[in-house]
């Protein structure tokens, strides 16, 4: 059986109608090779009246990787790093010991129609990196290695692939790709890593067989190929790697292989002992949450 587990994911607003599909965590895997988080957000019609700017917040202990379809995000950090974020590029922060950013919607966006449509996913440290200095790499698309085979289109986001790497650095093999295949084509998928699971972001597809609706995400048994094939043109994603070396506890934006580090972060970030974003004054106290 190439589908080793479905997962369905849930419905979270994160504030001011902004509803994302979450899929990583879930209670059947927590991570998918060093992804421990996956949220898509629409596509959607931007109300001329919406506010879906995120609030300066922190991070330890992970790596977030923003990546587009549709829209723009201004990306301002602790680090002193200002970024807009468009589509097709891949944008890596790393939080290592600590960071704290802001994703707002661009000025020049703001109270005009547009549509916003991405995925956000978390990929764990290495426990010998979780206490590693901050910072932050912007991949523009341009940079992103982009080709075709058989009838498919793809985009090697992070990882290697078919012969080509991409140039985003990683701290554990990882492996991101976005794939558009044509009505009635098939694609194989071989050589994957350890983990790696398969999310269509439009179509539907069937995986050796077995149908893959919208809005689930495929885990795969990687011991074998996969043959991918799209009934109608469709885009996925595939992300794996190497499984995580043991494992992590969360809490809001904190993730680390110690309890014990969450609550000081925690209570850190309660102290308003993080660096601030230059130029950002919001504050978004502590939410009451378990650590899982």
């Amino acid at each position: 059986m190439t589908i080793s587990n479905l997962l369905k994911g849930h419905e979270k607003d994160l504030g001011g109608g902004f509803v994302v599909r979450r899929y990583l965590p879930s209670a059947i895997k927590q991570a998918v090779g060093p992804f421990i988080f996956f949220d898509h957000f629409g596509p959607v019609d931007v109300p001329l009246d919406a506010d879906h700017d995120v609030r300066p917040h922190p991070h330890i202990g992970l790596s977030t990787v923003t990546y587009l379809f549709e829209g723009a995000i201004d990306h301002r950090d602790s680090i002193g790093s200002v970024q807009r974020i468009e589509p097709g590029a891949i944008n890596w922060m790393t939080a290592g010991r600590g960071i704290v950013h802001s994703e707002r919607t661009p000025k020049d966006l703001v109270g005009k129609p547009h549509r916003t449509h991405g995925l956000q996913l978390w990929a764990a440290l290495p426990v010998e990196h979780e206490e590693d200095e901050p910072g932050f790499c912007h991949t523009p698309s341009s940079d992103i290695p982009e080709f075709d085979v058989d009838g498919a289109r793809v985009r090697v986001l992070v990882g290697s692939a078919f012969g080509k790497t991409s140039p985003v650095k990683t701290y554990s093999q990882t492996l991101y790709l976005d794939v558009t295949l044509k009505a009635g084509h098939e694609l194989a998928l071989s050589g994957l890593p350890a983990e790696a699971a398969i999310y269509p972001i439009s179509g539907e597809l069937h995986i050796d067989g077995a149908a893959l609706a919208l809005h689930s995400m495929a885990l795969l048994d990687t011991a074998g190929a996969q043959l991918i094939k799209a009934d109608a043109d469709a885009q996925f994603v595939v992300i794996g790697g190497e499984p995580l070396d043991g494992h992590r506890f969360m809490s809001w934006n904190f993730v680390s292989s110690s309890k014990e580090r969450i609550v000081k972060a925690s209570e850190d970030w309660e102290a308003q002992r993080f660096d601030k974003v230059p130029g950002e004054t919001e504050f978004i106290p502590l939410p009451p949450k378990k650590i899982t």
